[in-house]
């Protein structure tokens, strides 16, 4: 199965005032924000991507701009289930003044159980990008090959669900997890288990290259003592 690399939207106009920007429409980067998406290409310099796939919402869409454009040839595709997490009513609320509201303490406690008024449940947004991502891995895999990589721009939530279902978290212990703007988050999927590269990483991604089969044993098998690392 194919090795999945998640990228979280630059810096948004939204994380600079400290609003939860939720699906609100016309949320952009800002000008650090631009400037993360501007260095993606060399980051991902050397890593072949089969595709990518953006959640609909501008700030995504902004942040493979230079991607794109690095690369004309790759095909980029916009999936509905990796759109951010529907807030409802929390929706362009100040984060100050959501700390105040009940739910806050258990959307940080107890996230399994937290539903946003007028929005959608934790648990729902999980299973959605899950959904997503699963069907994505069968889909490259199949068209690509079961080395191929593939990237996903979406959301800070989206991405620390994905990696708590990777681990087998209980989605209450996915706030632990952090995911900064412009980070990168890698999971290779195996037959038997994933394997999470990467996490948050905001540096050098040479060791994502795919290596030479065989190099560390059968396909999914744990590298024993650690591994090599990159070539």
């Amino acid at each position: 199965m194919p090795t999945l690399i998640l990228v979280r939207h630059g810096r948004s106009t939204a994380n600079t005032g400290g609003v939860l920007a939720g699906r609100t429409p016309g949320v952009a980067l800002d000008e650090r924000g631009a400037a993360q998406a501007a260095a993606l290409p060399a980051r991902l310099a050397g890593i072949p991507l089969a595709a990518a796939v953006t959640s609909p919402l501008q700030r995504c869409e902004e942040t493979l701009r230079p991607l794109l454009a690095a690369r004309p040839e790759l095909p980029l595709h916009t999936d509905e289930r990796i759109g951010e997490c529907h807030y409802g009513d929390w929706s362009g609320r100040k984060l100050a003044e959501l700390v105040d509201e009940p739910l806050w303490e258990v959307v940080q406690r107890h996230p399994a159980a937290a539903a946003f008024p007028g929005g959608e449940s934790v648990r729902a947004m999980q299973a959605r990008a899950v959904d997503a991502v699963r069907e994505w891995n069968e889909r490259v895999g199949r068209e690509h090959g079961e080395d191929a990589v593939y990237l996903m721009c979406t959301h800070g939530d989206l991405i620390k669900s994905v990696v708590a279902d990777a681990l087998g978290l209980h989605l209450d212990h996915f706030q632990r997890i952090t995911a900064d703007p412009c980070s990168v988050t890698a999971i290779r999927y195996t037959r038997l288990r994933p394997y999470l590269l990467r996490l948050g990483d905001t540096g050098d991604l040479a060791g994502l290259v795919p290596r030479p089969a065989g190099r560390e044993g059968a396909a999914g098998d744990a590298a024993v003592g650690g591994g090599a690392g990159a070539p």
